[in-house]
């Protein structure tokens, strides 16, 4: 699941070597002279798409509130990128040459002078400063002292059903402060929220799944339904644990000790300690040791009511259960956003670069490339730049809707994963046989038909497209050097003729018919009873903690060395046996599973419907042999984790 959200290209002058728009787009920083301010710079990217002269509705009110961030590009943005891309390319000389926190802020940070210049140029308009962090200036005010600092006019416009406020112009700064500035954000108002991706209703309420199960693909046949594609199916299995999925991806003996994983997501679980220790003993995982599960969480939460603050209990739980299943030495700590905003998540990641939390982050959050806008888009890549010169690799899951045409109507990747600066995590259907034997895996992509009411067929079977992880060509994002020669110019060249950059990059379990069983604190049916509870899950919401739970494991098996920005790494591996090449019908004759589902979420109170689900149909995306829009160069197999040990 995803929500508004934005991302797309900072820094450099790479442009024949390293994904991002053209010219001062490409830069996040002021571009030339603007003709019609003498003096001032253009921030490219500052007027949203949206903000037409057909939906504008006139001047916002001169003294409406305003508050923005003027992100500072440092003293080397062009560096901070070529940099991050040599640390990270297993061919550069400076490959795994990783800088401390305290040394990328002061080879690429923004210095002492740049902050007083825009300090100055900000409050000298009638703005008021509240805050500023290595990142930003954070400023506040009206209209008329937002228009005079940045150079426009400030409009209403119409998006959608409503109304928000924007740019009538690209922003303008200042030539004196033109090198300081990498963009500015939130001179548009509309929201910019990110919603988690699981594939269940929000579990603020007990979600149970109704048996009857298999315990491993294919233990218990449906021999009393229809058949699917000439052949019984099985019933859908109670939930894959850990042990099987570190058989699957072949963990061998490695454990992840020593290593820092990081989980992003908004808010907090008030009992993911207790729900995790209890799921680990319950399931057979380490556990956990005394402070190996932290929590980095704001002083105050906001926005609880739009963002559905319960609803990202279940993401965090099934984020923390997760990564401990596959990596269960590995140290875990949860970052929590004050809100499912994005200046809000921008926080959480800049806290775990500036810190140095983690080397690993999972992210499993996000939204529609429709709605990125080039000003976060900037802002969130510099701060991926920052991690990949200190070693640390983002994970960013890459959607459970498919192309995106049956959720917006429009064939669309979905953002933050179609960043060139973190690793697009794909998802595919999982089947674990008896003594945890891999079997196969299908690219996730469900169509579902319902029993008929005489119990004898599928209701137009294979029936309609429920959910499928993201995946496909990024309109805005040129295509990344390590996608060369590896991704087909079918997709790359789908949208412009130079290549665009395609999602995802690796795969992992993802399809909830085939998922992970988690155990949560619950609210029971009574509404007043509170208890630990255990349900499936799916979505690349669980594609990301398992992909960053197998990169903990090389990194453990490289000695400890940190991986960083994995992408060229992994692309370096294509075409090898460390991968398994995921294609959508691997045995030939039609892959499904049959479902009992309760009707009220939790019992049988309210009736059971049961239904057929169809694997490796995920909407117009296929899974085909070589690298493929649904699970990229594919999943991780035995021998890939040994890999990094050799090099």
């Amino acid at each position: 699941m995803r929500s508004n959200r934005a991302t797309v290209r900072a820094g450099v002058s790479l442009a024949a070597t390293l994904p991002m728009l053209a010219g001062a787009l490409a830069l996040g920083i002021p571009a030339a002279h603007a003709a019609d301010h003498p003096g001032r710079s253009t921030l490219a990217g500052t007027k949203p798409a949206w903000a037409t002269a057909k939906a504008d509705k006139g001047a916002a009110s001169d003294s409406a509130r305003v508050s923005a961030r003027v992100y500072l590009a440092g003293r080397d943005a062009s560096g901070l990128a070529a940099y991050a891309r040599a640390v990270s390319d297993p061919h550069s000389a400076d490959y795994g040459k990783y800088l401390s926190a305290r040394q990328a802020q002061a080879r690429f940070g923004a210095t002492k002078a740049q902050v007083a210049a825009v300090k100055s140029w900000l409050t000298s308009a009638g703005l008021e400063v509240t805050a500023v962090t290595r990142h930003y200036v954070a400023v506040s005010g009206d209209v008329a002292a937002a228009e005079k600092a940045f150079g426009t006019q400030l409009h209403n416009y119409t998006k959608g059903s409503r109304t928000y406020r924007a740019p009538a112009a690209q922003a303008t700064v200042p030539d004196s402060v033109r090198g300081a500035v990498l963009t500015v954000t939130g001179l548009d108002n509309a929201p910019h929220k990110a919603s988690h991706h699981d594939q269940l209703p929000p579990p603020e309420t007990v979600f149970r799944n109704a048996p009857p199960f298999s315990t491993y693909y294919g233990s218990n046949p449906a021999t009393t339904l229809p058949q699917a594609y000439g052949h019984t199916v099985p019933y859908a299995v109670q939930g894959y644990t850990g042990k099987q999925l570190r058989a699957a991806y072949g963990a061998g003996t490695y454990t992840g000790r020593g290593v820092r994983i990081a989980i992003t997501d908004a808010y907090a679980s008030p009992t993911i300690a207790y729900d995790a220790a209890t799921y680990a003993a319950k399931h057979g995982d380490a556990r956990w040791r005394t402070g190996q599960l932290h929590q980095v969480l704001p002083k105050n939460y906001t926005r609880t009511e739009a963002c559905g603050a319960a609803g990202w209990y279940g993401e965090e739980t099934l984020d923390v259960e997760a990564v401990h299943a596959v990596a269960p030495a590995a140290d875990v700590t949860y970052v929590g956003a004050a809100s499912c905003y994005d200046d809000d998540l921008l926080d959480s990641l800049s806290k775990i670069v500036d810190n140095h939390l983690a080397d690993i982050v999972s992210n499993s959050w996000g939204d529609i490339e429709a709605n990125q806008t080039p000003d976060l888009a900037a802002a969130y890549d510099q701060v991926f730049q920052f991690g990949a010169v200190e070693g640390i690799g983002f994970y960013f899951s890459s959607g459970d809707n498919g192309d995106e045409v049956a959720n917006t109507g429009t064939k669309q990747v979905d953002t933050p994963a179609n960043s060139a600066w973190v690793t697009a995590v794909g998802g595919t259907s999982l089947a674990v046989g008896k003594n945890n034997t891999y079997l196969w895996e299908t690219g996730w992509g469900t169509e579902k038909a319902v029993l008929s009411a005489d119990g004898k067929s599928w209701t137009g079977f294979p029936g309609s497209f429920t959910s499928g992880a993201g995946g496909g060509t990024s309109r805005t994002v040129a295509e990344p050097y390590y996608q060369k020669g590896v991704v087909p110019d079918a997709l790359a060249r789908a949208y412009h003729a130079t290549g665009n950059r395609v999602v995802p990059d690796i795969a992992a379990i993802a399809d909830p018919n085939t998922g992970f069983r988690v155990g949560q604190t619950q609210t029971l049916p009574d509404g007043r009873t509170q208890a630990y509870d255990e349900y499936r899950i799916g979505g690349t919401s669980l594609a990301a903690p398992v992909i960053a739970a197998v990169q903990a494991l090389a990194q453990e098996a490289r000695g400890g060395k940190p991986i960083g920005f994995a992408n060229p790494a992994i692309y370096a591996r294509y075409g090898s046996k460390v991968y398994h090449d995921v294609t959508d019908d691997p045995t030939g004759y039609g892959l499904a599973v049959a479902r009992v589902d309760y009707v009220n979420g939790h019992d049988a109170t309210g009736g059971l419907t049961t239904s057929v689900r169809s694997l490796g149909k995920d909407s117009s995306l296929k899974a085909v042999k070589g690298y493929d829009d649904v699970t990229g160069v594919g999943t991780p197999a035995n021998g890939y984790v040994e890999s990094y040990r050799r090099r």
